[in-house]
């Protein structure tokens, strides 16, 4: 005689599924087994869990892989890449805790794990670990997304995924490196070793300040051409700005040149590697060797961002502008610009624009024994 069935429990394809409605509320799911006894135990479960939200108010328990699937799933951040990169990261240290059990205190194995991980260059040493800044970008998606989840997810039953949010302390950056822009003759010397691609890529990001991810992403069809002043300009959407603003790309006759130069190659992205395919990350091993080529290993991709903010104050580009130029937020409606105002803001840009590190004023940088910037960052 075979076992008795309880209600709510319907076979299929060999696993049991919930077909029940239990307080008001229907559910239909899998139970995850093939066996009976298992598939009647979390059967019981389920209904325990949603008396206890119902009645009592009671939050059912939530893994902290289950917010993260469901941020990844709902967010539209232009990082959301680079979040899903930590999140995977993250998830052998505290995926299967409860949300209300990650804290500062379980967070320590993954702090502690990440201090003896990779390598890279300090004061012309090699120095183990990763970064306080890549650690704090850890710490603030879980920061972020534990505050989703207290504030603003919200079950079937009206309850919050978490009661409230623990506090995520970031971490002193003490071993931030400052800015390095790059004078016309190391710019000259790194550029030379890139390959055709990216030495186009990057003479563009310093020649409009773009950052890394919007010059990838670039796309035709932002491209905004302006006859009155018989040059181009590119609208990046918000959601693939860092600042969350609509973004106003001005060109300068350098970046122009790249511009029509690459036209007519890819039909959705101005830039892409050898091969005809788009680029994701300019900073990979081809930009890594060169600057060891170069001479100058410490350098960023976003240092060509501070060169050209530098060059623009060199030139005398005021305060205003170089926010404009460079898509920092200052409240203006940066998008929304007349004609006068437009040809002012290219031909500032122009003062800094530089086609193989010579076409600007002489540009003194004053660096320490350590060759760091001296007064931090000068853009």
């Amino acid at each position: 005689m075979g076992q008795k069935v309880p209600p709510g429990l319907i076979r299929r394809n060999q696993i049991w599924h919930v077909q029940k409605t239990i307080c008001g509320q229907r559910i239909r799911e899998s139970s995850g087994t093939s066996d009976l006894k298992e598939a009647e135990r979390y059967l019981a479960h389920r209904m325990e869990e949603i008396r206890e939200a119902v009645i009592y108010g009671v939050r059912p328990k939530r893994t902290f892989r289950e917010a993260a699937a469901k941020y990844l799933n709902e967010s539209n951040k232009a990082s959301l890449k680079e979040d899903a990169r930590h999140l995977k990261q993250l998830d052998p240290y505290i995926g299967d805790l409860p949300l209300e059990a990650v804290h500062m205190g379980t967070l320590q194995p993954f702090l502690a794990e990440r201090k003896h991980q990779g390598s890279r260059k300090k004061d012309d040493k090699t120095v183990k670990g990763v970064s306080k800044r890549t650690k704090n970008y850890s710490l603030q998606i879980i920061r972020h997304l534990l505050n989703l989840a207290a504030s603003e997810w919200l079950d079937e039953h009206g309850l919050t995924w978490l009661a409230h949010a623990p506090k995520i302390k970031l971490l002193k950056e003490d071993d931030k490196r400052a800015p390095y822009p790059l004078s016309p003759e190391e710019q000259l010397r790194l550029f030379n070793e890139l390959p055709p691609y990216l030495g186009k890529m990057a003479l563009f990001a310093v020649n409009c300040g773009a950052r890394d991810q919007e010059i990838c992403q670039l796309r035709w069809e932002w491209e905004v051409h302006v006859p009155e002043l018989d040059a181009s300009v590119f609208i990046i959407p918000a959601n693939k700005v860092k600042n969350r603003e609509p973004k106003l790309l001005i060109l300068n006759r350098v970046a122009q040149g790249i511009i029509e130069e690459m036209r007519g190659g890819h039909p959705e992205f101005v830039f892409t590697n050898s091969k005809g395919r788009p680029v994701q990350k300019m900073c990979r091993e081809a930009w890594r060797s060169a600057r060891e080529r170069a001479g100058l290993p410490e350098i960023r991709v976003h240092d060509l961002r501070h060169s050209y903010g530098r060059r623009l104050r060199a030139a005398g580009v005021s305060f205003e502008d170089r926010q404009d130029l460079l898509g920092h937020k200052s409240g203006r409606v940066t998008t929304h610009y007349s004609r006068p105002e437009l040809k002012n803001l290219i031909e500032a840009a122009n003062r800094a624009g530089t086609q193989e590190g010579h076409n600007i004023d002489t540009l003194t940088i004053l660096r320490n024994k350590k060759r760091q910037v001296c007064g931090g960052n000068l853009a």
